[in-house]
């Protein structure tokens, strides 16, 4: 008996789902488009969802005839080792699974692993195989901190596909332009015509890129249309001056204090004051000298010492005291210099009048200022009234904005001190921004003494500033407190983040010393049922991703 397959309506966008329904529901109760009840209903069911898969894997959705397409552009890039293209394959296929409340398993997170995976190729230069391009935009589509690496390995050829397929149109919103071609940065004419005539995600690019190869040609470019720019433009491009910031964008900077957008002069303000030498640095310097001073008068024993040293003569020695007196109002220069003159709720005016202060003037202030002391002298000085908290967090801000070495040391302490750290380390959150203006040694030499002093249930967030892979110490350092939590005979869900971490994070070559923490241990008398199971679970995992990780490193020529 020969069949005829029931026509198949032309897709749209809930084609697939019509279809869907109509299998959940069942043929006798609803019928695929164009089928009549009956026998063959099942059948034409099958063969429309066939068709429309194909429609589906094809990338371009069906349309009437029209010119034909060109030819995808080619990648000159090297291809994948044939090893390393069979790795992207099986990580793209994998999918994460259920959780089962909180348990994860000994198998590795493939998932986890694309992004170090997309680093690496892309590190290395290579081009993807052509076939995986759909499956790696379905992923980025999926992930959007996969997106900067998965575009940038994908190449040109995901913009040739993303402008088919409606799925995918975020790669063109992601890539400089929107996915147009910029002009050569030499081509005066192009790029003046492309900046007066070009959509806005073209100009930002066009900006972006003459600003990473000459600074002051980006800036000259921008002059020349400023004041007819929409505020929320200006407030964009001046964004973009954060590139190779100097000396010589002071005096556009300043002319911005003055537009008329509140915005657009708090960022040129922020960006004046990250120029410790520019006049706006000057002038908050002075603001805040008149609020800050040494009160000798007012003085206070030594913080820490618990005594005072004796002094000749025997009169006791005390340590000088920092006096605060903050403003009082907030003038209009303040405000043309980016003060914001209205707290936010819950803050008293004159404390954010100061913290404001504080941030925006050079750190060098402070040593003039306060008779000459270095910042780590500055930080340890009592602060009388209860201003202290204010303060150093101010300077906290202002360590991160001017990218302060010194201070910021200054500010962390000594990472085995009570509550980790300096008196300007409010919060977790400052600390791993002040962390984030030290060198990497440095960074994973205090990341790992917090750990060893205050264990893991903090570290989190400061682990996440370190850099991959992380420094011995510091890999040291984690897996010891981690072999801690275990013996303490608690689950390892409580430090599922920090192992999640160390699967991603861990230098490879740190697999062989964890083999001995593979084996189900001795529960203690008050363990948690169970846990000593769970944690060699937890350790296997750790150790077959490093091993993994030390694979995909080979086969892509990394190791």
């Amino acid at each position: 008996m020969t069949r005829t397959s029931a026509p198949v309506d032309a897709p749209g966008a809930d084609v697939w789902e019509g279809l869907v329904t109509t299998a959940l529901l069942g043929t006798d109760r609803r019928t695929p488009p164009g089928t009549a009840p009956g026998p063959e209903a099942p059948l034409a069911l099958l063969d429309a969802a066939a068709v429309e898969t194909v429609r589906r894997r094809a990338g371009l959705r069906p349309a009437p005839a029209a010119e034909r397409l060109q030819a995808a552009p080619e990648d000159a890039r090297p291809e994948l080792p044939p090893a390393a293209a069979r790795r992207l394959a099986m990580l793209l296929a994998d999918r994460p699974g259920p959780s089962g409340g909180g348990r994860r398993g000994a198998a590795p997170d493939l998932t986890e692993l694309l992004p170090q995976w997309l680093a690496v190729a892309n590190a290395r230069g290579f081009a993807p195989p052509p076939q995986v391009l759909p499956a790696l935009l379905d992923a980025a589509r999926g992930r959007t901190d996969l997106r900067p690496a998965a575009l940038e390995f994908a190449g040109p050829r995901a913009l040739w596909l993303a402008r088919l397929n409606p799925d995918w149109r975020f790669a063109l919103r992601a890539a400089p332009g929107g996915g147009a071609a910029l002009p050569h940065l030499q081509d005066e004419g192009g790029v003046r015509q492309l900046w007066q005539e070009g959509l806005f995600a073209e100009r930002v690019a066009l900006l972006s890129a003459l600003r990473s190869r000459t600074p002051a040609a980006a800036r000259d470019l921008l002059a020349t249309t400023w004041g007819t720019e929409r505020a929320e433009d200006r407030l964009m491009f001046l964004d973009s001056l954060r590139e190779g910031l100097g000396p010589d964008d002071e005096p556009f900077l300043e002319q911005a204090l003055a537009d008329r957008s509140r915005n657009v002069r708090a960022t040129a303000a922020e960006l004046l004051s990250a120029l410790p030498g520019s006049a706006l640095a000057a002038r908050m310097a002075a603001r805040a000298e008149a609020c800050v001073a040494i009160d000798h008068m007012r003085s206070a024993p030594p913080r820490g010492t618990g005594a005072r040293d004796d002094i000749p003569g025997g009169t006791p020695r005390t340590a000088p005291t920092i006096a605060v007196e903050a403003p009082h109002e907030c003038d209009p220069g303040m405000e043309r210099d980016g003060v914001v003159a209205k707290a936010p709720a819950g803050r008293g005016e004159r404390s954010w009048w100061l913290g404001q202060l504080v941030e925006a003037a050079p750190l060098g202030t402070w040593s003039r200022r306060l008779g000459g002391r270095p910042p780590w002298e500055i930080v340890a000085l009592p602060v009388a009234d209860g201003w202290q908290g204010e303060l150093h967090a101010a300077w906290c801000r202002a360590a991160v904005r001017q990218r302060d070495a010194a201070w910021s040391r200054a500010l962390l302490g000594d990472p085995s001190a009570p509550e980790a750290g300096g008196p300007g380390a409010v919060s977790l959150s400052e600390r791993a921004k002040l962390l984030g203006t030290l060198g990497a040694a440095e960074r994973a030499e205090w990341v790992a003494g917090f750990i060893a002093a205050h264990g893991l249930s903090e570290a989190f967030q400061l682990l996440g500033v370190c850099a991959v892979p992380w420094a011995a110490p510091l890999g040291r350092a984690v897996v010891d407190a981690l072999n801690i939590a275990r013996d303490a005979g608690s689950y390892p869900w409580s430090f599922s983040g920090v192992m999640g971490l160390a699967e991603r994070c861990l230098d490879p070559s740190e697999a062989s010393r964890l083999d001995a923490l593979l084996a189900v241990p001795d529960e203690p008398e008050n363990a948690s049922p169970g846990a000593g199971g769970y944690w060699a679970e937890s350790f296997q995992r750790l150790v077959t991703t490093l091993r993994l990780r030390a694979a995909m490193a080979e086969e892509l020529g990394a190791a």
